[in-house]
């Protein structure tokens, strides 16, 4: 498997945050009756306020489930990825890092043993290449 394929769960992932984060915001500001957002035009009327959010509220939950869908086709792949590998070290690396979305500092604090940032992600990819 390339750093490639890891990264896309990754990235996916942070992307499927963020979309959650902007749902919460959307739906939020559909629910209040003042404006969040400043330097915007304020609407008095809460109806058509709350039909502007319910539409664009409903097309990010239509993206998210897709990204959803596609995080557990890239998390199945990359499970079965660590269980064909022998290496205990590598699959706590890939599976902090990918999986569980940690940096490579916390990678490395969760790990233990004295393990360095960036020793880690060479080792990762050096393994990578020979594999």
């Amino acid at each position: 498997m390339k750093s490639k394929n890891l990264s896309k769960l990754y990235y996916l992932r942070k992307d499927i945050e963020h979309q959650q984060s902007r749902i919460k915001e959307l739906e939020a500001m559909a629910s209040s009756s003042t404006s969040k957002i400043t330097g915007l035009p304020h609407s008095t009327d809460i109806s058509n306020k709350v039909e502007k959010y319910a539409s664009q509220i409903a097309d990010l939950k239509i993206e998210l489930d897709i990204k959803l869908s596609k995080c557990l086709d890239e998390l199945k792949n990359i499970s079965e990825y660590i269980n064909s590998i022998d290496d205990p070290l590598i699959r706590q690396i890939i599976s902090y890092r990918f999986i569980s979305c940690f940096s490579w500092e916390k990678t490395a604090r969760s790990i233990g043993g004295n393990n360095k940032a960036e020793s880690l992600r060479k080792k990762l990819y050096r393994y990578l290449k020979v594999h």
